[in-house]
């Protein structure tokens, strides 16, 4: 279907609001591609490109990564996909990503996903681990059978870190204070579609609907 190569789109979401769900589902819905600017980063430190050997050494200092070596590390590889359409997840997290992405490429739509904090935190607090095979436990849908022990060994669960209430509450304001710009600037610009609710499976039929509204709208301007 040549539109499914045409569409661009950015989702965004705090951490814990089921964003890496809400992505497979488009891609396998949609048959966009899944473009993780986590996954990019990774890649490009890994194969010790000029842009990831900037970036390594910008972290090695414990410096901050800038703007613009991060947007030039995922638009880099947005061209590569020029003819394809894709889901972009992790970015742009500041505006001054937003222009460079909206000077590169016109967006068709950007899903905003506005899970209440307070579900994120009992969500994520909720999480104990196997640290050693990784099984991962929620103590309100998803219980060990025996309260703080993996069920396979019997060895005890712990916390992550990430998961703890005070680390959960700062990821989220910190979050909140970054990103607050970056959806005005999509406001402004008429791309900001926003799902509100508390559970991806209730949000889902709402963004699946919209998609195939904007799809649909996108083919007969082709037309």
């Amino acid at each position: 279907m040549v539109l499914q190569r045409m569409i661009r789109a950015v989702i965004m979401g705090p951490p814990g609001s089921g964003k890496g769900t809400m992505s497979a589902r488009i891609i396998k819905s949609f048959g966009l591609q899944h473009m993780s600017s986590g996954d990019i980063l990774r890649a490009n430190i890994q194969d010790k490109t000029e842009l990831g050997l900037l970036m390594k050494s910008c972290i090695d200092q414990g410096q901050l990564v800038p703007d613009d070596i991060i947007s030039r590390l995922i638009l880099n590889d947005l061209r590569k996909i020029d003819s394809s359409g894709w889901l972009l997840d992790g970015f742009p997290r500041t505006v001054s990503q937003a222009e460079a992405l909206d000077h590169a490429f016109a967006l068709d739509t950007v899903i905003n996903l506005n899970v209440p904090f307070q579900t994120i935190k009992e969500r994520l607090t909720s999480r104990w681990t196997h640290i050693p095979s990784g099984r991962v436990y929620n103590t309100d849908f998803n219980p060990p059978k025996v309260p703080g022990l993996d069920d396979v060994t019997g060895e005890p669960l712990v916390q992550r870190d990430d998961d703890r209430p005070e680390t959960v509450t700062r990821r989220l304001k910190s979050y909140e204070t970054q990103t607050e710009p970056v959806l005005e600037f999509y406001r402004s610009k008429g791309v900001l579609e926003t799902f509100t609710g508390t559970e991806t499976n209730k949000i889902w039929p709402h963004v699946e609907a919209f998609l195939h509204r904007k799809f649909s709208t996108l083919s007969q301007r082709a037309a």
